[in-house]
């Protein structure tokens, strides 16, 4: 039966790629937690603080956020802060900035001061770090290429057009979004799972060395300013991709992507040699004393 919605079918070759994409956004940061965990000998349940904490902060982020700035993804009509804000377009890509910034950072400071204080070995920022960034991974990439290839899927076996009819019956508003898949599935190329991975690599350096930033923050009473520098740091990455996400600063995906590589590597950097190397425990300064 033809019915009111006909898309063109997916090809092989997307498919085979976004399978590929799904793998690689979900066995990566699952054997870099398990590496990291038998070679260094720590808790993997560091780990999966890490992840939960990232999970819980960034849920509670993004009711928030949306209730203030998108009320309408929440179901609800606009109101007067986000007819304000959205009217600004830097004010906008500020508080896009600045919700993740506080809510990631201040879940870390949370995680470090409650469940993990009495971890104090440098290596619990890194184990915490790659918990955090690897989940990211998995939830933002790897749940979105297995949604991808259940689209793909659904488009070449004809559900999908049957979706839509559905979806049209009942929330007619949300027709457009589901209308625009198949033409980005169909425009989906290993440039876009390349541009997807490189992201990722340097998302998920900053977020380690943010942990690490934090960790010390709380280890030490003297560098709690270290706690604030993350949050202003986090939220500067953010805002540039909203000040280029509104259209304030123009600039292609590999401008962007060469903004979130500079900060990802002065983040993880700066914290790994100004911090986690110089922090060097009894057990090493004897070793090093007896050599």
């Amino acid at each position: 039966m033809t019915g009111m919605y006909e898309f063109e079918k997916i090809s092989t070759g997307n498919i085979a790629l976004m399978v590929l994409g799904a793998t690689i956004f979900i066995v990566v940061p699952v054997l870099i937690w398990i590496l990291w965990t038998v070679k260094k000998k720590e808790k993997f349940t560091t780990i999966l603080i890490g992840a939960a904490t990232f999970f819980v902060f960034v849920m509670v982020e993004k009711i928030i956020q949306n209730v203030l700035i998108f009320p309408t993804a929440m179901g609800f009509n606009e109101h007067e802060a986000s007819i304000f804000i959205n009217a600004r377009p830097v004010l906008w890509a500020f508080l896009v900035g600045l919700f993740p910034g506080v809510f990631e950072e201040t879940g870390r400071f949370v995680a470090f001061k409650t469940l993990l204080k009495k971890r104090r070995n440098r290596e619990t920022s890194i184990s915490y770090g790659i918990g955090h960034g690897g989940f990211e991974i998995i939830f933002i990439l790897g749940l979105a290429y297995i949604n991808y290839v259940t689209y793909a899927l659904m488009i070449n076996s004809g559900a999908f057009s049957a979706t839509v009819e559905q979806v049209q019956a009942v929330a007619p508003e949300q027709v457009d979004s589901l209308l625009a898949i198949p033409a980005q599935l169909s425009a989906f190329s290993f440039v876009s799972l390349i541009i997807n991975m490189y992201e990722r690599i340097w998302a998920f350096l900053f977020h380690t060395g943010a942990s690490i930033i934090v960790f010390y923050a709380c280890k030490d009473k003297k560098k709690f300013w270290l706690y604030p520098l993350a949050i202003i740091l986090h939220t500067a990455m953010d805002m540039i991709a909203g000040l280029s996400m509104s259209g304030v600063l123009t600039l292609s995906d590999w401008q962007l992507e060469a903004v979130v590589t500079v900060m990802g590597v002065l983040e993880f950097f700066g914290a790994y040699f100004l911090l986690y190397k110089k922090d060097v425990t009894d057990d090493v300064k004897t070793i090093e004393a007896e050599s």
